[in-house]
Order: C-alpha cells, then sequence, then structure tokens
C-alpha cells in the first residue's frame, strides 16, 4: 500500500519552502528514483493551496498513477485566506467529508486516492455515518482505503468496528514516544497493520530543551559509530520499532530525502536504541 519512507508534502508550498510547481515537479522525481512513491497531502496544507500546487506539478508529469498513492485528510476547518472561518473545529459530517475528496481530487488532478484519513478525533464525530460516507467514496472509486490520525486506541476501535481501517498516523520522536506504551502500535500490530508517522524529527533541531541536550549527547557518538548524520539516527530510531512504522519525511529538499531515505540501512543495534530511550526518559528503564 505505502512506500517505506513517505513524502510529506505539508512544506512544500507556502507553509515551509514555496516551491514553484517545477520544483515539486524535481522533488517529485526524487522521490521516485529513491522508490518513495506515497505522497501525504491533507486539505488545509498551506491554507487550501499546497494540493492545488502539487497538482498542478503532478499533471505536467508522464507518470503512471498506478505507480505512486496519494493520501489525504479531512475534517479540520481552521481560517485561510482561500477559506475564511471564525473558528477552529472539527468537521465530520457526511457533506463535509464528499466536499472535502471533491476538492482534494479536484486540486491534485486525480480521479482517486489512495487512503483518506479523518486528520483529528471530534467528540462530535458519529461513526455509523462516517462508515456510511466512506462506503459511498469507496464505492463510486473516490477513495480505495481509509484510515484515522492522531486517533486514541478506543477511537481507532469506534470507527473501525464500522468500517476497516488501515492505519493510524500519529506523532512520533525521540520527544514523542507516548505511542510506545499507551496501546496504540501495540493495536496496529495486533490487528496486523502498519502505523505510519509525522513529526519524525520532532523538536531536535528546534529547540534547545534539557531533553534535547541529552538526546544529541548520545545522537552525536552514534553518529560516529555508524557513520551518518543526526537525522538518519532519528529516524532509525523510530524505524527499529517492531511495529514497523512507516515515516512521513517533510523535509522539501532533494538531498535530505536521499540521506533519510538510507536510514533504513542503519539498524541501530538494541544497546543502541535503549541508550537513546534513557536519554529520551532522562533516566534508565525501571
Amino acid at each position: 500500500m505505502f512506500s517505506e519512507i513517505i513524502a510529506g508534502t505539508m512544506r512544500w508550498g507556502i507553509w515551509g519552502a514555496n516551491h514553484s510547481p517545477k520544483q515539486v515537479q524535481e522533488l517529485i522525481e526524487v522521490c521516485l528514483e529513491e522508490d518513495i512513491t506515497t505522497f501525504d497531502h491533507a486539505d488545509i496544507y498551506g491554507g487550501h493551496t499546497t494540493e492545488e500546487l502539487f497538482g498542478d506539478a503532478w499533471k505536467e508529469m508522464n507518470i503512471d498513477r498506478e505507480k505512486v498513492q496519494f493520501i489525504s485528510k479531512c475534517g479540520i476547518i481552521m481560517n485561510s485566506d482561500k477559506k475564511p472561518s471564525a473558528l477552529k473545529y472539527y468537521n465530520y459530517n457526511s457533506g463535509h467529508i464528499l466536499n472535502c475528496v471533491d476538492e482534494s481530487l479536484q486540486n491534485l488532478k486525480t480521479d482517486y486516492l489512495d487512503v483518506l484519513l479523518l486528520h483529528r478525533p471530534s467528540p462530535l464525530m458519529d461513526p455509523e455515518e462516517i462508515a456510511n460516507t466512506f462506503q459511498v467514496l469507496k464505492d463510486n472509486g473516490k477513495v480505495r482505503n481509509f484510515g484515522v490520525s492522531n486517533f486514541s486506541v478506543s477511537q481507532f476501535d469506534l470507527i473501525d468496528q464500522y468500517f476497516p481501517l488501515i492505519t493510524n498516523q500519529i506523532e512520533v520522536s525521540v520527544n514523542e514516544i507516548s505511542s510506545f506504551d499507551n496501546g496504540v502500535l501495540d493495536q496496529l500490530m495486533m490487528k496486523g497493520l502498519r502505523p505510519t508517522a509525522w513529526s519524525v524529527m520532532g523538536t531536535y533541531f528546534s529547540e534547545r530543551s534539557e531533553q534535547n541536550i541529552r538526546i544529541k549527547s548520545i545522537i552525536d557518538d552514534l553518529c560516529q559509530k555508524y557513520n551518518v548524520e543526526e537525522n538518519q539516527i532519528l529516524l532509525a530510531f523510530i524505524l527499529k520499532h517492531p511495529s514497523k512504522i512507516i515515516p512521513v519525511i517533510g523535509t522539501s529538499k532533494a538531498e535530505t530525502i536521499r540521506k533519510l531515505n538510507a536510514s533504513s540501512m542503519i539498524g541501530l543495534e538494541t544497546m543502541d536504541w535503549f541508550k537513546i530511550l534513557e536519554a529520551v526518559m532522562g533516566k534508565e528503564v525501571d
């Protein structure tokens, strides 16, 4: 279903690199050269502009649509120039989901999504209504598979009981390891499903916290040992988990894409993995 690494597009547009369609084409080409065939989107990225940017690039490329996978997300309502809103909230009413999918298909210049994710859980989500909507989208060929993002174990089960889900895209990094023991990763392994993960670099490069200082001291040593760079060790830490996490890498730089794709070859030793974990927790394991 997914490539072993997913290309996250959130920062390709005005929320980050502000790439032109030509630059997006170049990134897509780099990804495909690295066997990264899955592209992660959301309707709100770039204030509802990044999917269209990607689509404008994609439509000029002679690539077999069946050789790539498009993920998109829906459900978050937030203020933007393109779609003003007085309040940030969630909407999983059937009509809204259907409209979101139609807009994503139009913007991405494609006939179908490989996966649609519910972006964040809402207290008002009606699992039966959502399941019926998913079935409509599947029956008319607009969406092939469905999943969720940032859902707890019980929230995943709530939707999955009514319609089969294929993944839960969650935050996982050296700074966010709650999924290691809150049951989310265990649940997916029990169901034979693979998690996808966002923000896989965490705050390591953006915040000089006490935790990150501890982590960096270990990472620096491991970079020397494995002859790789910091971001590669950070990704290798996630990839060692037995749930077979599929990372969404958010970089907009071609060289970083290439380096991170090589991280799966590192194979951290178990003791080294626990050295990082100890630095993350600030204490030895119990």
